[in-house]
């Protein structure tokens, strides 16, 4: 299987399954002589992690992750060298049994299909490397990539859950990490509360919109035709499991507005360089960063493992009911947005490198 690695400077690999022994990275082209800790990684895996309410896979993983090369220690910090670094997270609540009975089953909404379709044999033990639990990896690299850019930080919230809606009026960034769907508004977090309960108790899921904000971007990221920054962001996106849609600043409410509505108007800032008087475009236009914020939303699928039986087939072509036993998210958006955030700063990371190749 390849397709494995993603990034052209900032290359990230990822390998594993979700229930083998371990789940590996390499993150290669990282620059030297960053200074980090090994809690930095920890603290990101931490809000990833199952198992941490009853609104999520109750598979309990502790994700310590061990950095194995490519730094050098100074006390409690680590120095990146520029080699290779390598990281590992070994997985210790496999409950393969519980998929005992869709070995030979094709689940509605998976990949189980495409994948024994594609390669004549698929791990049915969780899905293999389709289970979201590839995603650990990503948020560790992404830990790292927040080193990268001078000034750069990462922030996302889930503002939609079915169709439960953030009031932007009451968006409080503060209030992400006091409610367990990384919710900024505490009054739709209290909604979803029970909406989720019922949706958990009836053996259902529902799906999640998840809103990543990049400050300190610096003007100049990406290039105008194959290399877009909002491109690669849209294609990173793309790759976490279970996402469906993907939008840029405005996104698909630009078609509601005019000409005048839509265009991001510029003056002369105090500091010498162009003021935005809007940000509609995202903090891109064509392909390239204009100092903004960068803004972007992308929509999670339900998740497709749910008690309800569904109609299907078998690997022989007969007609069967499938029921997806298990421990399973009730709504896989909560924990995409950490996911989103590192893969956002991955991509940032790696345009800033290209962008100082090419231009110093």
């Amino acid at each position: 299987m390849s397709h494995n690695t993603f990034g052209h400077l900032f290359r990230v690999t990822t390998f594993g399954e979700s229930h083998g022994p371990a789940l590996g990275g390499v993150v290669d082209g990282c620059p030297p002589n960053l200074r980090f800790r090994l809690t930095d990684i920890q603290r990101e895996l931490d809000r990833r992690r199952p198992g941490q309410s009853r609104f999520t896979t109750q598979r309990q993983e502790p994700d310590q992750v061990k950095v194995l090369s490519g730094v050098m220690a100074d006390g409690e910090d680590l120095i990146t060298t520029g080699t290779p670094i390598g990281l590992l997270i070994e997985n210790t609540d496999q409950r393969s049994k519980d998929y005992s009975e869709i070995e030979k089953l094709y689940r509605p909404g998976h990949a189980d299909i495409t994948y024994q379709t594609k390669y004549g044999i698929r791990d049915h033990r969780g899905g293999g490397r389709s289970s979201a639990r590839e995603t650990a990896m990503r948020v560790a690299a992404g830990a790292l990539a927040r080193l990268v850019v001078p000034g750069f930080s990462v922030r996302a919230a889930l503002v939609q859950m079915g169709s439960i809606k953030v009031d932007r009026s009451r968006w409080n960034w503060n209030e992400v990490d006091n409610n367990p769907f990384f919710c900024p508004d505490p009054e739709a977090a209290k909604e979803m509360e029970g909406y989720l309960d019922g949706i958990r108790k009836s053996g259902s899921s529902i799906g999640a919109v998840i809103e990543v904000v990049a400050e300190g971007v610096p003007a100049g990221l990406g290039a105008p035709v194959y290399g877009k920054l909002d491109a690669d962001i849209a294609a990173a996106f793309m790759s976490i499991n279970a996402v469906k849609g993907v939008e840029i600043g405005e996104g698909m409410g630009a078609a509601t507005l005019t000409g005048e509505e839509n265009a991001d108007e510029i003056r002369m800032g105090n500091d010498g360089k162009p003021l935005f008087l809007s940000n509609h475009a995202g903090g891109i236009l064509g392909g390239i960063s204009t100092g903004q914020e960068v803004v972007a939303r992308f929509a999670v699928k339900p998740t497709s493992s749910i008690l309800t039986q569904r109609r299907s087939i078998d690997r022989d072509g007969n007609e069967v009911d499938v029921r997806t036993k298990g421990r399973h998210d009730p709504c896989v958006g909560i924990r995409a947005v950490p996911i989103g955030e590192a893969m956002m700063a991955c991509v940032v990371a790696d345009h800033y490198l290209r962008h100082r190749g090419q231009v110093g």
